[in-house]
């Protein structure tokens, strides 16, 4: 298949673009390639047939809300797998990321279906920036005892492969997923041939890009989707920076106004102290003047005797 080359390309990031590259029944054999790549990394052998479980239709459309543009699938062993691609920071991607794993986990059983009937799943983010605190572009978790790393089940299985981390990554020179990750973060056209010699169903992943971005209908929907991606990041940052503020502003007027009871509830315990001490060298000046000893002065008055010595010389 020859690569047609167009100068102003799609995003292929933008979740509507992406699913349509890799979530549809014509490309199967491309988000196959993918998944194989990806897994590889993990240690798992590879996969010989998925299927699609919510294809790409031309009703996903971006101007619609009830749209879905993660991609869901299912191998022949039974194994769920669902691919998800991030462009903003949502934050709190983390426990996002568990609730819709969980979310899709539970959902396999039916009524009357018991827990051995659960297949495993698998959750994949594609993410344009950096979440985790390390420089791995491909970080893989599942579920293991601290200790002797042994796995409790596994069912579990989520991927975060961080785009950002690319940044100074050189075009390789050999298959594997550092060349669909190049692909998807949008490495200069000039290094195609490289990576599709690397990696040679990456062809067709391309040169679908090139046909969605010719195409003015296709064009025109995807400028909707990145509008509303656009709008939905600068709400949430907006929403964040305002929490941040309001939080800031808040700590520092219960800070000023901790501050100020402890100044009140400390000044009126020092008053109330140097009152109570007062008193007391009054009763031991009047027990002095009728020539009483210093250690009764001092049992009556709270005062030590060396304190109540001083008090005769005043």
């Amino acid at each position: 298949m020859e690569l047609i080359l167009v100068a102003n390309l799609l995003d292929p990031r933008n979740d509507f673009v992406f699913k349509r590259i890799f979530g549809s029944e014509e490309n199967k054999d491309v988000l196959l390639a993918f998944l194989n790549r990806t897994f590889a990394e993990a240690g798992e052998p590879p996969l010989t047939e998925i299927t699609l479980l919510n294809p790409y239709t031309d009703k996903d459309s971006p101007r619609d809300k009830q749209s879905i543009f993660d991609i869901w699938a299912k191998t022949e062993a039974g194994k769920h797998i669902n691919i998800e691609m991030q462009l903003f920071n949502k934050y709190d991607i983390e426990k996002r990321t568990l609730y819709y794993w969980g979310k899709r986990y539970s959902s396999q059983l039916k009524e009357s279906q018991i827990y051995k009937e659960l297949q495993k799943c698998v959750t994949i983010n594609i993410l344009n920036f950096s979440v985790l605190p390390n420089d791995r572009y491909h970080n893989i978790f599942h579920l293991r005892e601290d200790h002797t790393n042994i796995p409790l089940i596994d069912d579990i299985e989520i991927h975060f492969l961080e785009l950002a981390k690319l940044d100074d990554h050189a075009v390789p020179i050999e298959g594997g997923l550092v060349n669909w990750l190049l692909f998807l973060k949008g490495v200069d056209k000039s290094h195609w041939e490289v990576l599709t010699m690397n990696e040679p169903t990456l062809k067709k992943a391309m040169n679908t890009l090139e046909f969605l971005s010719m195409n003015e209908e296709t064009r025109r929907q995807y400028e909707a989707r990145q509008k509303f991606l656009h709008d939905e990041a600068s709400m949430i940052e907006g929403a964040r920076s305002e929490g941040l503020a309001k939080g800031l502003t808040e700590g520092r007027a219960q800070g000023h106004a901790q501050g100020h009871a402890q100044g009140h509830a400390q000044g009126h315990a020092q008053g109330h102290a140097e009152g109570k001490r007062q008193k007391a060298e009054e009763i031991a000046k009047n027990m002095l003047a009728l020539g009483l000893e210093a250690e009764v002065i001092s049992k009556a008055s709270g005062l030590t005797e060396a304190e109540i010595k001083r008090l005769k010389t005043v």
